[in-house]
């Protein structure tokens, strides 16, 4: 059976109705028969009909053995990363998104965890970092924003070798195109707030995990610190993911017609796509994915925050907003935006230039698209030149 068929029959029919959409179950608590005898359920933080049967969905999609839905994308890093105890260490891909950062590095290193960060779209400098302390290795692999792909089976087998955990964040290729835990992950993690919800909607986030003993830790942790994602955001992530195949395959389509002009145009430096055969990381991309995802970054060749201010606040259909994943195509500036929590020099090491413009391709047409880009890039050269005359003059 193909996966867009599994996926939409894995959503069940209520048994106790037959309404063919997921019953929305907005309680906090539920009538037991005596005490601790109930059918299910017994608190709502603990577990939740709705929540259960997004839960459930989101194992089958990546694979898992148990699925977790949280109140935000950081509220499920943060239980992964409770995971560890003090004296422990990390080994985090150099370019993360930025509150993982921020949650690594302001919030875990003041209790004793350590953060490595490397360029992991090389095995071999995980395999260098890696010190007996190492009980996690966190990949973002597309990752945010410069699209650097890891190879995961290869960090995998070197996780295994040295008995640590490893993390995918997955947000970006979604399961529609890419499954780690197949290719020998440990843990799964999502902002579902972007294409897993895909309207831009809500704020959630998930957990998977290979391993039903991981998972069961998870679990605890979720129930222990609250973080739980209520019934009716739970109900639009599921409405949202009966799509996901769908809306992947267009945004992947738009995406790579949107890098190829990019890359064609006198006014752009560099265009980062997994998709292009240009890009470092491609025959991996192949490799491991069905697709090659629907954000697509690139720089300017006037490499200054002002010249892409300028431009993120000249586009039309292109809205400038944090986040992605949305029916409709945004512009973000990572180094102001996303990413402004990672000091400066640190970020420019990891590719993050002040010139960098990250885009969310939506389901409007590729060529509506193009055009904008278009009109926003022409002003570009128009103003370069501007500014080349007067100091010329």
């Amino acid at each position: 059976m193909q996966a867009t068929t599994q996926l939409i029959h894995s959503i069940p029919v209520d048994p106790l109705t037959g309404a063919i959409s997921v019953p929305i179950y907005q309680t906090s608590t539920f009538v037991q028969e005596a005490p601790g005898v109930n059918k299910g359920y017994d608190y709502a933080r603990s577990g939740n009909p709705t929540r259960a049967t997004l839960e459930s969905l989101l194992a089958k999609l990546e694979g898992g053995e148990v699925g977790l839905a949280f109140s935000s994308g950081l509220a499920a890093i943060d239980a992964v990363a409770k995971l560890l105890k003090a004296g422990d260490e990390i080994i985090a891909v150099d370019d993360i998104y930025g509150g993982a950062y921020r949650l690594f590095t302001q919030v875990y290193q003041q209790f004793g965890i350590k953060i490595n960060f490397v360029d992991t779209s090389n095995p071999e400098n995980v395999f260098n970092a890696i010190t007996p302390q190492t009980k996690l290795i966190w990949l973002e692999t597309p990752t945010n924003p410069t699209l650097k792909i890891s190879d995961i089976e290869a960090i995998a087998r070197i996780a295994k070798a040295h008995n640590c955990l490893l993390c995918v964040d997955n947000t970006f290729a979604t399961p529609a195109l890419q499954k780690p835990l197949l290719l020998g992950a440990d843990i799964v993690v999502h902002s579902v707030t972007k294409y897993l919800g895909g309207h831009s909607d809500l704020i959630a986030g998930a957990i998977v995990a290979k391993d039903k003993a991981v998972g069961d830790r998870l679990k605890f942790i979720q129930n222990a610190c609250g973080a739980i994602l209520g019934p009716f955001d739970s109900w639009l992530v599921i409405r949202g993911i009966e799509t996901l195949h769908l809306r992947l395959r267009q945004h992947c389509a738009t995406a790579l017609e949107v890098a190829k002009f990019l890359e064609d145009h006198p006014a752009v430096d560099k265009v980062y796509y997994p998709g292009l055969s240009t890009h470092p990381n491609h025959e991996i991309a192949k490799k491991q994915s069905k697709g090659f995802g629907g954000i697509v970054s690139f720089s300017l060749k006037n490499d200054t925050a002002e010249a892409a201010s300028a431009f993120a606040t000249s586009t039309d259909l292109f809205k400038l907003a944090e986040s992605l994943g949305g029916i409709k195509s945004l512009i973000s500036h990572p180094a102001t935006m996303t990413h402004k929590s990672i000091p400066a020099e640190k970020r420019r090491a990891a590719g993050v230039s002040d010139s960098l413009l990250r885009l969310s391709i939506g389901l409007e047409e590729a060529e509506d698209l193009i055009q904008d880009l278009q009109t926003a890039l022409d002003k570009s050269l128009q103003h370069a030149s501007i500014t080349l005359d007067k100091t010329l003059a």
